[in-house]
């Protein structure tokens, strides 16, 4: 099926690399128009480049509300609406809880969570005189249960699950779904210290680190393979658009059943 996003404006922060990036491939490919957001300028507008005039790049940091802002009002401005907003950008929170510092803990806090908390304020301003949109947050299987992420980003994740179904409630009666996902074992620069460290690296680097960290994941659920941003980006896919117009409130977990229980494949079994 293709052309399930025809018509359809969409913003996707954290676009320049991992399942940001797929998902902007993905949206593109189904004939979304594109706000591409991040901070890496050449990789964000060398992507837009890629995927044509459907696309644009602004650069933005999403701890900061008028970055976000100025986000929607580009989707309005340059493209008349907006019907989606996949809030995806994100990195590591922080060590152990003995050591984590009053800095951590307020820049993990606005990133991981202040970023969706304002994302939901300025998509709410635009969908709700349209009475229609999509609101997607990315969290985490860290949000489910222990083990699977650094104590703040785990706890981040978990707020994020939750603000989700509240504000799926507070707007819905506007026609606006608010729907999070929540993906593991997924083979992404995050590993590795988030796109922000992959940026750094060369592209060479960067494909040894993928292939080493894709054959770790591997073992890492009870299907035997890792997870790819593009499964994340189908996931998107579905809640964007008008395949996923009942789901609301919903965190869809895509991790191949690792949040099922702690799963490690005996390495004798592929």
């Amino acid at each position: 099926m293709a052309d399930r996003l025809e018509g359809k404006v969409a913003i996707i922060t954290g676009a320049t690399s991992g399942i940001g990036e797929a998902t902007a491939r993905r949206f593109a490919a189904e004939g979304a128009r594109l706000v591409l957001a991040g901070r890496t300028v050449a990789k964000g507008e060398a992507l837009a480049r890629e995927l044509g005039a459907c696309a644009l790049f602004q650069r933005a940091d999403v701890v900061r509300e008028a970055d976000i802002a100025a986000l929607v009002d580009t989707a309005l401005g340059h493209f008349g609406g907006l019907d989606c907003l996949f809030s995806n950008a994100g990195a590591p929170g922080a060590g152990p809880l003995e050591t984590i510092t009053e800095e951590q803990f307020a820049h993990a806090t606005k990133l991981l969570l202040g970023s969706v908390v304002f994302g939901l304020k300025h998509a709410a301003r635009a969908m709700k005189p349209q009475r229609s949109g999509s609101i997607i947050n990315n969290s985490s299987v860290a949000a489910l249960r222990a083990g699977q992420g650094d104590i703040l980003y785990s706890a981040t994740k978990a707020a994020v699950t939750h603000l989700t179904r509240l504000a799926g409630v507070e707007l819905g009666p506007f026609g606006i779904r608010v729907n999070s996902i929540s993906p593991a074992a997924i083979a992404t620069p995050i590993f590795w210290g988030g796109s922000a460290r992959a940026n750094t690296l060369s592209d060479a680097e960067n494909r040894r680190k993928q292939e080493k960290l894709e054959r770790s994941l591997a073992h890492a659920s009870p299907l035997p393979r890792s997870g790819y941003a593009e499964d994340i980006a189908n996931a998107a896919l579905y809640l964007a658009s008008d395949e996923g117009s009942f789901v609301n409130c919903h965190d869809l977990v895509v991790d191949g059943g690792r949040s099922a229980f702690f799963f490690e494949r005996p390495r004798g079994a592929e």
